[in-house]
């Protein structure tokens, strides 16, 4: 019976990847405005934008429903332009003990990368894998990419 797992996803943007960080440690208050057919909402709870041990609280509709989760800045490496939120709470924690997602941005030439990582531990056996979370997430960057390129022209 295996209860933990993890999922890697890539997704190729043609926004520039430091702006895509920044968007990420500095204003995901403004992603509801960036994708507001996914995400209603995103708060800080506690702390400060972009610093470790700050919580946020986001609103977001997963799988047709409204769903919630707060999650902690657990980790930030500008270097390599990654962050790591640990959920400590809402509805992922019905299904999961721990859930941990890893946002990381590669720059390849003129080609930016962001991957998502989702390392998790179930509370039972048949709860599925977050493989829908992760579409949303994908869905997500694509219309943060959208986003500013609309607006940029």
């Amino acid at each position: 019976m295996v209860l933990t797992g993890k999922l890697v996803k890539q997704v190729a943007i043609r926004l520039d990847g430091d702006l895509f960080y920044e968007i990420y440690k500095y204003k995901q208050h403004r992603i509801s405005e960036m994708s507001p057919g996914s995400i209603k909402g995103v708060d800080l709870h506690d702390g400060e934008w972009g610093v470790v041990g700050s919580v946020i609280v986001w609103n977001f509709i997963h799988d047709g429903k409204e769903k919630v989760v707060k999650e902690v800045i657990q980790a930030i490496d500008d270097g390599r332009r990654s962050l790591c939120f640990k959920v400590i709470g809402g509805d992922l924690m019905q299904a999961y003990k721990t859930f941990l997602v890893t946002i990381h941005v590669d720059t390849m030439g003129e080609e930016n990368l962001v991957t998502w990582i989702f390392d998790y531990e179930k509370l039972k056996e048949n709860v599925e894998d977050p493989h829908t979370l992760m579409d949303l997430c994908l869905s997500v960057t694509k219309d943060i990419e959208n986003s500013h390129i609309v607006n940029s022209n």
